[in-house]
């Protein structure tokens, strides 16, 4: 990407709680018009991250460019960008209207402007008949609208959110979502939104960045995090996935040959991976099929079954005792075998993937 498409460009950011470095050296450019998610579970550095591009965390050293301009040292109100928080903060005494107008008129911004882009961003949000409420009188989703009504009015460079749907129910953060990707592509600008919900970070981004212990592991599409990770962290926490203890031979062009749990040969992509020696082979449970015992690339016994509506969840365990996951779409012609049968499993090749760590 060229400089004229970053947004928002972190280099060589750490960030030090006395002994304690919650960011190791993090990298990474966001592009104009980008839903980027930084991902990954509690404690890994997200909103740390987050923080400290706003504003409200100093890092320890590195640089923070907006749209080119360094704003490492600058303070919170002096960075065109506004964040969305878990807790909406939404003022209890105002109407919505005056809530989505209070940070522009903070900023200066005349009472008919701010009133006038107010009208504007609640009927974006699809709030405009709700202009006169107050907050005790919205649902839940209605006030994380408002909220968001409110950050984008002053029409900043670049929009945070720091996991601003945890505090919805299942249903509606479903709905929330498609509404603020479309927000987000209807406005224009870019979007840093922070969760540890890997399904959110699927549906929503552009692209993810999933971090671990301050670090990020690995930048990509969605289809590009889930299919091709690059190492065991990653394949683990992005959706669910079948991790083996292989024995690798050789290593050429990206491809290994290896030796799955039972002696079988099996060829698949490698990532990471140099040379022989003890691996992880990474397999979701979907790209597994059932065949007959002997027939397959690992023999395996059912253990239990699982109805989840739209799929069937087989856990089986190999010779060995290693125990795997296998998901069936649920269909009228989808034969699910007893337990305590004995089935043969075949992995699809192009979708396992050996990992070195």
């Amino acid at each position: 990407m060229t400089s004229a498409e970053i947004a928002v460009d972190i280099e060589n950011v750490v960030k030090r709680y006395g002994s304690f470095t919650a960011l190791h050296g993090v990298s990474l450019s966001i592009c104009e018009n980008e839903f980027f998610t930084l991902l990954g579970p509690s404690g890994c550095g997200k909103t740390t991250l987050l923080r400290s591009i706003a504003g409200f965390e100093e890092v320890s050293s590195g640089t923070i460019r907006l749209k080119g301009e360094d704003i490492t040292g600058l303070p919170p109100h002096k960075r065109p960008v506004n964040t969305v928080f878990q807790q909406y903060a939404l003022f209890p005494h105002m109407t919505v209207t005056d809530n989505v107008m209070f940070g522009m008129l903070r900023s200066g911004w005349s009472k008919t402007d701010a009133a006038q882009r107010a009208n504007q961003v609640l009927e974006m949000v699809q709030l405009g008949g709700f202009a006169a409420r107050k907050p005790a009188q919205l649902s839940g989703g209605q006030q994380q609208r408002v909220a968001l009504a409110r950050a984008l009015a002053p029409r900043p460079a670049v929009l945070l959110l720091d996991e601003p749907l945890s505090a919805l129910d299942l249903k509606l953060r479903q709905a929330v979502r498609v509404e603020l990707k479309s927000l987000q592509r209807e406005t224009g600008i870019a979007f840093i939104f922070v969760t540890h919900d890997q399904e959110e970070a699927l549906t929503m981004s552009d692209r993810i960045a999933v971090m671990s212990n301050g670090e990020v592991q690995q930048i990509g599409a969605p289809p590009d995090i889930y299919e091709s990770p690059v190492n065991r962290f990653v394949a683990d926490f992005i959706g669910e996935t079948n991790l083996l203890d292989v024995d690798v031979h050789s290593v050429s062009d990206g491809m290994a040959t290896l030796s799955l749990p039972g002696g079988h040969g099996f060829t698949c992509p490698a990532a990471a991976m140099r040379g022989a020696g003890k691996g992880h082979l990474s397999v979701r449970p979907e790209r597994i099929a059932l065949c007959a015992e002997g027939a397959g690339d690992l023999d395996a016994t059912v253990t239990g079954r699982v109805y989840l509506g739209t799929d069937i969840q087989l856990h089986v365990r190999l010779a060995d005792d290693e125990a795997m996951t296998v998901r069936l779409q649920n269909s009228e012609t989808t034969i699910v075998p007893e337990e305590g049968s004995a089935v043969g499993l075949k992995l699809e090749v192009g979708a396992a993937r050996l990992l070195a760590d």
